[in-house]
Formats: C-alpha cells, sequence, structure tokens
C-alpha cells in the first residue's frame, strides 16, 4: 500500500513558514505584504477558490484587497484596474481570478501585470526566468508540489518523470522545474502515442490533465510516486462505477449527493501499485494556495 502524500498537512506547514516570514517583515518596521485580487463576473467557483485564497491571507497576516467588477466589464476596465493596481506602491501582488468572463481576453489581463507583482507567475517575463533557471516568481502550483517532494525526501535526481500534460500553468514550469533538479522528464499529452505506456516508464508521474480517472492502475510503474494535480466533479454514474471500482466510499458518495471529486488518477489502484499518491482532494489543491502566499511574500521584499 503506497503511502498518501498529504497536500493539505505540508501547506499548513508552508503557511506557516510563510507567516514567520511576515512577522519578521513587521517587525523590521516594514507592512505587510499585499495581495489585491480581481474578480470580474460571479462565477461560484472562482468566489469560492478567492474566499480560500482570502482566508489564506488572514492566517499569514497578508493584506488582502478585493476588486470586484461586473460580468459585462469591458476589456478596458479590466486593463484600467490592472494599471492602477501596477502603479500602487502599496499593492505587492496581483492575482486575476479565471477564468475571466467570454468576451475577455485572459492573457491580454495576464501579460498586462507588471512582472515583480506577477504572484501567479504567468507573465512572460516570470516564464523566461524559469526557463533560464533565473530566480523569479513561479507559477504556483508546480513549485509547491516541487516543495513538497523535497519536504518528503523523494529523490529526484536521475529520475525518469512523466508530466501528463503541457499547460502553461502547471504542465511546461512543472517539467522544467523537474529539469532543474536533474531528472530526464518527458511530456505526454492527449496525442502522444501509446500514452499507458509512456506513463509506465515514470519513477515519478505528473497527471495535470483535467480528466477524471484516466490513469489507471496498469499505467502506473511498480513504486513510482504519483502526483495527482487534477481536481474534477464526476455526476455520471456509469463514469464513476468504472473509475470507483477500487474507492467504493466515492461511489457512495456519488449516489448520495449526486456528484463527488476526483482526480486525473484512479487513486484506488494507484494505492496498490505505486509507493507514493497524493489524494485528492487534500493533495495539490492545499499547496496552490500555499504557492500562492509564498509568492506574495517573495514579491514583497
Amino acid at each position: 500500500m503506497a503511502q498518501i502524500l498529504d497536500g493539505k498537512a505540508h501547506a499548513d506547514r508552508m503557511l506557516a513558514e510563510v507567516k514567520r516570514g511576515v512577522e519578521a517583515r513587521v517587525a523590521s518596521g516594514k507592512r505587510p505584504p499585499c495581495l489585491a485580487v480581481v474578480l470580474v463576473g460571479d462565477d461560484p467557483a472562482s468566489q469560492v477558490y478567492v474566499r480560500g485564497k482570502v482566508k489564506a491571507c488572514q492566517e499569514t497576516g497578508i493584506t488582502s484587497v478585493e476588486h470586484r467588477l461586473s460580468a459585462d466589464a469591458s476589456q478596458e476596465e479590466v486593463n484600467g484596474l490592472i494599471d492602477r493596481l501596477n502603479a500602487d506602491a502599496g499593492v505587492d501582488g496581483i492575482l486575476v481570478q479565471l477564468p475571466l468572463p467570454k468576451g475577455l481576453d485572459s492573457k491580454e489581463a495576464l501579460h498586462r501585470i507588471a512582472p515583480p507583482k506577477d504572484v501567479d507567475g504567468f507573465h512572460p517575463l516570470n516564464q523566461g526566468l524559469l526557463l533560464e533557471g533565473l530566480p523569479g516568481l513561479r507559477p504556483c502550483t508546480p513549485s509547491a508540489v516541487m516543495n513538497m517532494l523535497k519536504a518528503y525526501g523523494l529523490e529526484l535526481k536521475g529520475q525518469r518523470a512523466v508530466v501528463l500534460g503541457r499547460s502553461e500553468i502547471v504542465g511546461k514550469p512543472m517539467a522544467l522545474m523537474l529539469l532543474e533538479e536533474h531528472a530526464t522528464v518527458t511530456i505526454a499529452h492527449s496525442r502522444t502515442k501509446d500514452l499507458p505506456a509512456v506513463c509506465r516508464e515514470a519513477d515519478l508521474l505528473v497527471a495535470a490533465v483535467g480528466r477524471p480517472g484516466l490513469v489507471e492502475g496498469s499505467w502506473i510503474k511498480p513504486g513510482a510516486v504519483v502526483v495527482d494535480v487534477g481536481i474534477n466533479r464526476v455526476e455520471d454514474l456509469e463514469l464513476a462505477t468504472r473509475i470507483f471500482a477500487k474507492e467504493p466510499k466515492k461511489l457512495e458518495t456519488l449516489k448520495a449527493k449526486g456528484g463527488v471529486l476526483c482526480g486525473d488518477v484512479r487513486f484506488g489502484e494507484a494505492m496498490e501499485v505505486a509507493r507514493a499518491v497524493t489524494p485528492v482532494p487534500g493533495g495539490v489543491g492545499p499547496l496552490t494556495i500555499a504557492g500562492l502566499m509564498m509568492n506574495t511574500l517573495q514579491a514583497s521584499v
């Protein structure tokens, strides 16, 4: 039976580290770091995510300021708000909550954020610094995953790593960070030939594709470390019956509540094959917010 990599417990340790950093900053006579959160529209999931980030700010002593725009806000209004936050010396970090409503260009908004305040690490300049192995603000999810892997003492040097997913948010930066630690990295995706065989090569498999239960136990090399970045809501009973064959409690939850959260990996099957696995929920999700807090503190220095 695999070890469960407790992302929630490690995120708490990261937040405690941030809190100590904020306290030291304040003790030196400086103001607390300030994170400005931009929320456009009334998407329920986005509001939940923003509440989680504001709560983490409160726990660590970071000042958070919310800026809400209506769902019919124009690109010019969004850009203008970002410009004002860029010019505000009292704001250290800017986060634009995604997704933006239809008709708005997310990349235009994200690229408008001043790189030193880009606490999501999505600006091309920060992505370029990562590519060159130079210090900078890095995407929260992969950087926090790396923090956790090191904390658990999991060897990366010389290991064969497969990153399943090629997004700018997780897949590509995750691959670059693993390369920095001297892993041999393959990026796989939906068009990879014989995807199960490629995944079976991995000593470390990172799944970040947003497809519930895609990775079966048979795709996992015995003794591999599996990091599941996906978070999906499953409501289809037929699909759930297939992917939760080894997790009867998940199936019971779906039947009782009409839906259940799961990752990209079939957790029950992975637990029988892998050396260590992150659960969903309670794995990578809490790490992402902790990574955001660390980036906000870094941006304030």
